[in-house]
């Protein structure tokens, strides 16, 4: 066979070996070479040459990325403003000071006075590779980005380093160009300084909780000690609290803050011993060490921490958060008068504290239950001029006069009357309703013309007035039957209505349409009691009390809104309501009778709550607003409990201590100086109507004993009828011929010391 045909044979078996559809001997030859046919599809793209070139060309565009960044990304000079966190600083009214903070809560401390086990605890829990890596750790932060895009959390992966830069460079905020800024200026700052100094910073910057910034003042407020004496266990919770302080304080956080701050507590010990820091024998002998209950700061004993803790909520509540607040830098004066305040708290520790023995929890155990708060305005400005909140912060860390779970109980009463003389409310049998107006006194009187049946008890079981009685009297002897009614007729709405103009406010729990709301079966605080009083001491118009005078900052605005507002009642209501009032301190037998002085106009209503948790006195002079409130606390679970024993005394409702102290008060910031008189020239009483039967208040047995329910359209003529004027013992009152309670000229001086009356 010759050459030519050996070729020729080749072709023809290269042709039976194509694929089927392709040409023979056309697209699929190469000189040659063998080959069948060009390549098709996605292989024309992807060849390892491509791959590679292309991988080594992003690895080429990301290292200049990384030289531009690198030197465009310049180091701070100077720490920020949180790193270097200033003071704010609180005034009296007449500008000394009362109080800063800020000031001590950051003491900077060296490396050598933080114990080695310590510093090696954060490490365990924040940084293994600390003293190992460049100042960013490039497999945690991949890590930390592959769990974000798996939705399980922000990216974290930070270094000691990068969190170092964060808290003394930049800012607490999460967007990617600070994340970028923050891992370059980390390796910078890693290549300039040394590791222990990079640590040290680190630990003096950190927030730990309890308004501590750094190692120093976390170890005095979790542990009470300087951070040179703080052990492993403590150092371990330190490190661990540090993620979530408000959730993994252990004084204040729940079951589930606690289990998981106890998760990264056991980490950090374990990483020790995986670091071969711990000796594993060790790690077993090691328990959690349960820090102490949060302490207040230097310069927050007494009062001040209270008045601090308030003047923060209100500047909270308009619009000066929390964080602004924290950052430092306020000059805030408060309305607070040093004398008034210093005589506040000396009218609770001489009329209520000196008589109580709070040691003694088996002879006495009433009087570790008793809390005290109490707020004092001026009526005309609005400003709160005292408060007290309680024994201190370290016993009690919210204060009393803010509380909100507690009723006011009678306190509310004059909010009925006021309600029904501004809405012009008439009695069941039409007849309009003012201070004269006759009303059933009967105890257990079941109301007439609710839906919802309700007969309270009054105060003792007494029936008042056999069975008529004023409204005048009703008030000063706090009837119970009476107001019921009265909120029948004027309809609970409709007082409610009142109530939040006055300056209550609504929260869950308010009893919606039901007569009990005239009791005072809501919830109040004595700042809100004293807005609803200084506004009747203030013919009407709103007073919404505030105890900031004026707060500046160098780069924030605050503006005080106005504590006197518009017209929320009518001044013929609120002098008619001021009126009935003065009629409660100086009827002898009024519930307010132990406050009546001749140094001075008052009026004011008492209130006891159901069960006698709560004892309330609130009383105003021309001048002057204050509220007063006794509270029944169990220590230990802090439920409500009676009052009743404290002091080894009987029940202790309005008319005791809140009065006693409201007395003492008043008399020393009003002592040596022109006192004022009430205007109450439109207030209007009513015609002075005559009782059916003659008054005559007796105890009542049992409901089945009772007058019979009867409405309030008994006759009503105007003329002079004794007024019933129960005494201490509870016999039959002395009649007196005046037609009404409040005969007693306004301004003229009254007998100083009158007896003691039950309260109401």
């Amino acid at each position: 066979m010759g050459r030519a045909e050996v070729r020729k044979a080749q072709q023809q078996r290269g042709a039976r070996r194509a694929p089927s559809g392709r040409a023979k001997g056309t697209e699929g030859s190469g000189s040659g070479s063998g080959s069948t046919g060009k390549r098709t599809g996605i292989r024309r793209f992807f060849t390892w040459k491509k791959v590679v070139g292309t991988f080594l060309g992003l690895t080429l565009l990301f290292m200049a990325a990384a030289i531009i960044l690198y030197f465009s990304v310049n180091e701070p000079t100077d720490p920020n403003a949180q790193a270097t966190l200033q003071s704010n600083t609180y005034q009296y009214s007449d500008g000394s000071i009362m109080a800063r903070t800020g000031a001590t809560n950051r003491e900077i401390v060296p490396i050598d006075k933080i114990p080695p086990d310590v510093r090696t605890a954060f490490i365990a829990i924040e940084n293994k590779s600390f003293y190992k890596d460049g100042g960013v750790d490039v497999v945690g932060v991949a890590r930390g980005l592959f769990n974000t895009l798996r939705g399980k959390g922000t990216a974290g992966g930070s270094t000691i380093t990068q969190q170092y830069v964060k808290n003394y460079y930049l800012t607490q905020d999460q967007s990617p160009t600070r994340k970028i800024r923050e891992m370059v200026i980390a390796i910078k700052v890693d290549q300039r300084m040394e590791k222990d100094d990079i640590l040290v910073g680190y630990l003096n910057t950190n927030f730990y909780g309890r308004n501590a910034y750094g190692i120093q003042a976390a170890a005095q407020a979790y542990y009470g000690v300087d951070a040179d004496k703080l052990t492993l266990e403590q150092g371990a919770y330190l490190a661990a609290v540090i993620q979530a302080p408000s959730q993994y304080d252990w004084a204040t956080a729940g079951p589930n803050g606690k289990r998981l701050v106890m998760i990264r507590f056991n980490a950090v010990l374990d990483n020790m011993v995986e670091m071969g820091k711990l000796d594993e024998a060790k790690r077993k002998t090691l328990a959690f060490q349960e820090p102490i209950k949060p302490k207040p700061r230097p310069g927050m004993d007494g009062q001040k921490g209270y008045l601090v803790q308030a003047a923060n909520d209100e500047l909270d509540k308009q619009g000066i958060t929390d964080a602004q607040i924290t950052a430092g830098g306020w000059n805030i004066t408060l309305n607070i008068d040093k004398a008034k305040q210093a005589a506040l708290e000396k009218a609770v520790q001489d009329e209520l504290e000196s008589k109580l023995d709070r040691k003694d929890t088996k002879g006495r155990p009433q009087d570790q239950s008793v809390q005290a708060g109490a707020t004092s305005v001026d009526a005309k400005t609005g400003a709160i001029v005292a408060m007290y909140g309680g024994q201190g912060l370290e016993q009690k860390d919210q204060s009393n006069a803010l509380r909100t779970d507690y009723q006011p109980g009678s306190t509310f009463k004059p909010i009925v009357l006021a309600s029904a003389l501004e809405n012009g409310s008439k009695t069941q049998d039409g007849k309009p309703i003012t201070p004269n107006a006759l009303y059933d006194g009967t105890s257990k009187r079941q109301v007439v013309g609710s839906k919802i049946p309700f007969n309270p008890q009054n105060q003792d079981n007494k029936n008042f007035g056999d069975p008529m009685i004023s409204i005048q009297e009703a008030t000063n002897y706090s009837v119970n039957s009476v107001y019921a009614q009265m909120i029948v007729d004027v309809k609970p709405p409709a007082v409610k209505k009142t109530a939040l103009a006055l300056g209550m406010q609504e929260r869950d729990g308010w009893p919606e349409d039901k007569p009990a709301m005239a009791l005072g079966t809501m919830s109040a605080n004595t700042v809100e009691m004293a807005a609803v009083y200084a506004t009747l001491d203030n013919h009407g118009k709103k007073v919404t009390p505030t105890i900031i005078k004026k707060a500046e900052h160098k780069d924030l605005k605050f503006a005080p809104e106005p504590a006197v507002g518009s017209q929320a009642i009518s001044r013929k209501t609120a002098d008619t309501v001021t009126k009935v009032l003065t009629g409660v301190v100086n009827d002898e037998g009024g519930s307010g009778n132990k406050v009546r002085s001749s140094a001075y106009e008052a009026a004011g209503k008492t209130g006891t709550t159901e069960s006698n948790v709560a004892g309330w006195f609130t009383g105003y002079t021309p001048e002057l607003v204050t509220v007063v409130a006794m509270f029944g606390e169990d220590p230990t679970t802090h439920n409500q409990v009676t009052l009743t024993g404290t002091a080894g005394l009987g029940r202790a409702g309005g008319s005791s201590f809140p009065a006693s102290i409201w007395k003492a008060y008043t008399l020393a910031v009003l002592k040596g100086g022109d006192t004022d008189t009430f205007d109450l020239k439109e207030a209007e009483m009513g015609a002075v109507q005559t009782p059916s039967r003659s008054a005559s208040p007796t105890p009542s047995a049992s409901a089945s004993s009772s007058a019979p329910a009867a409405s309030s359209s008994a006759p009503q003529s105007p003329t002079t009828s004794p007024s019933p004027t129960p005494t201490k013992s509870g016999t039959s009152p002395t009649p007196t011929t005046s037609p009404s309670p409040t005969a007693t000229k306004t301004g003229v001086p009254k007998p100083p010391d009158p007896p003691l009356v039950p309260e109401r």
